[in-house]
């Protein structure tokens, strides 16, 4: 689900009521502020944990800096991934995950941004407008958690190729990360890519074909959730609608573990 911090509306049940309504285990996070200036200096993946009831978050900051003209590419290394347990002062932007279920390790891959940007239309005072947007460096979080499952979160590059590229390299270091069976593997996120491209790569199945943006008319698919073993139908989808909150329709899917072996 992306979030964009500054269009978060005033009225805080908004955000409670749709946080409930998700009612998820877990839950995955885009375009989220830590300690920044537009947002109050909120924890924000820690304010929507605490709203779901979950004990573990991890934000991990793309980009460091409390106001967007003073952002910066440089993380420090013992900055780069805050937890529930590493709290830091330093304000940053980027991806968050938050579990109910206890997360025994947290993991961080770096990505490579593109050089150049690209024309892209955003949704602005409510139209999509043309806009020249710049890159930044992105990344990949993962959990693995207390029951034997991998959940990986990402936010790739809205630059073609380069998001491909990006996909690939997490693909390959879901395979270093401490979890063998592949049956508990989950990848998701907004992939930036069009045609359904994330879900037609080898191995890896597509939990959810819906159109996720714009959020309030929806016309093409950028949110992805990718599994190594678990099939579509394994699944049920719940169906979310536009609140307000994002320009991004949020994915939910309900795994039947039973038929995990």
């Amino acid at each position: 689900m992306t979030i964009p911090p500054s269009s978060l509306p005033p009225e805080p049940g908004v955000l409670a009521n749709a946080i409930t309504d998700l009612g998820s285990d877990v839950m995955a996070l885009q375009e989220v502020d830590y300690l920044q200036d537009r947002s109050n200096k909120e924890n924000q993946v820690a304010n929507i944990a605490s709203l779901l009831g979950a004990k573990y978050w991890a934000f991990a900051p793309s980009l460091t800096g409390a106001t967007e003209s003073s952002w910066s590419k440089k993380i420090a290394e013992d900055q780069k991934l805050i937890t529930n347990a590493s709290v830091t002062g330093s304000a940053g932007y980027g991806i968050g995950l938050i579990s109910k279920i206890p997360v025994t390790s947290w993991h961080r891959l770096e990505l490579r941004g593109s050089p150049f940007g690209l024309l892209l239309f955003l949704p602005i005072d409510g139209k999509l407008k043309r806009t020249y947007i710049r890159d930044h460096p992105r990344s990949a979080i993962a959990a693995v958690l207390e029951n034997g499952w991998l959940i990986v979160n990402t936010h790739l590059s809205f630059i073609p190729i380069v998001n491909s590229f990006q996909l690939s390299k997490i693909k390959r270091w879901i395979k270093r990360l401490p979890v063998k069976d592949k049956s508990k593997i989950i990848l998701l996120g907004d992939f930036n890519m069009l045609g359904g491209l994330p879900a037609r790569t080898p191995f890896w199945n597509s939990l959810a074909k819906m159109k996720t943006f714009p959020s309030w008319s929806p016309k093409t698919q950028l949110d992805y959730i990718l599994s190594q073993s678990v099939a579509s139908e394994d699944v049920i989808h719940h169906q979310a609608q536009h609140c307000g909150l994002s320009d991004h329709l949020p994915i939910t899917v309900e795994i039947n573990t039973s038929l995990i072996v």
